[in-house]
């Protein structure tokens, strides 16, 4: 039976993640649990757990237990759970995806707040998952820079070269009926979490395409800088899967980048995201 004192946790790197052991998430999880692994979720960013070996039913009503599921607007969901993609690269494809830095859908004017990715297939080496810490890529930028940001919201574009690319394949078989439109939204360059109050970098090389009131080429400098900066090693952590491993991150303060280094073979996983608010 879960209970909050069998939880064990392991911190993955200095910067964010933490393994939780001692649940098993197809079990009843009462408020208390629940309450315990937001409050490890908001403190380390993402959480990690294994063995989950989770029915797309049963991995619905985990991701309900922590927020409302919404449908991601390009690629339809499983026939029975519309709000679950299947998150799949096949032995012949070479593009994985969501192959780039990013923080999911941020081109929606209410971004998710959270992700949660079950590990079906996993390849033999490879397909690890990167994740960054964006409170310390803000609170380590100078005070100038600080300040000049907090001014700043940047436009965010769905149908930047670089994250397209990546979900061509799933489109192309799999399209949500509102696949070709065009997602753009602006936010706070720096983003205030609503739960913890913290400040957060809030841009990504996906989909941030220019600050408002500048053009993208006035923009492109400080963009650059600020993509390099956010994913300095020391401000990530790197997860290994396998069959059964499930993710919940914070689409708020993190940042996460599937590493593709595993063609030829094949990795399947299930996705849902959590509906979030308007950043601030």
């Amino acid at each position: 039976m879960n209970t909050v004192d069998a939880i064990r946790v392991s911190r993955c790197a200095g910067a964010l993640g933490a393994e939780i052991a001692g649940v098993d998430l197809a079990a009843p999880l009462g408020e208390s649990l629940i309450d315990a692994l937001r409050r490890i979720w908001l403190e380390h960013g993402v959480i990690f757990f294994r063995d989950q070996n989770l029915s797309p039913a049963q991995f619905a009503a985990t991701a309900r237990r922590f927020g409302e599921p919404v449908e991601y607007p390009f690629v339809k969901g499983l026939p029975d759970h519309p709000e679950i993609i299947e998150v799949i690269k096949r032995e012949h494809e070479t593009v994985n995806f969501g192959g780039v830095w990013h923080s999911d859908t941020a081109y929606l004017e209410r971004p998710p707040m959270a992700t949660m990715l079950l590990a079906r297939e996993t390849p033999p080496y490879g397909g690890d998952t990167l994740f960054a810490n964006q409170y310390l890529a803000w609170e380590t930028l100078s005070e100038g820079m600080r300040g000049m940001l907090t001014r700043l919201r940047c436009l965010n574009s769905s149908d930047k070269a670089d994250v397209s690319r990546t979900r061509e394949d799933r489109v192309r078989e799999n399209a949500a009926p509102l696949a070709k439109q065009r997602y753009a939204a602006a936010h706070p360059v720096a983003r205030t979490h609503p739960e913890t109050g913290r400040v957060s970098l809030y841009v990504n090389v996906a989909h941030a395409l220019r600050f408002e009131g500048m053009s993208e080429e006035e923009s492109a400098p400080i963009l650059g800088y600020l993509f390099a900066h956010q994913v300095k090693p020391e401000f990530t952590c790197r997860f290994q899967w396998r069959p059964g491993s499930l993710a919940l991150w914070d689409n708020r303060c993190t940042l996460h980048n599937p590493v593709n280094d595993y063609h030829g073979s094949r990795r399947a996983m299930l996705r849902i995201t959590l509906a979030g608010d308007a950043p601030v």
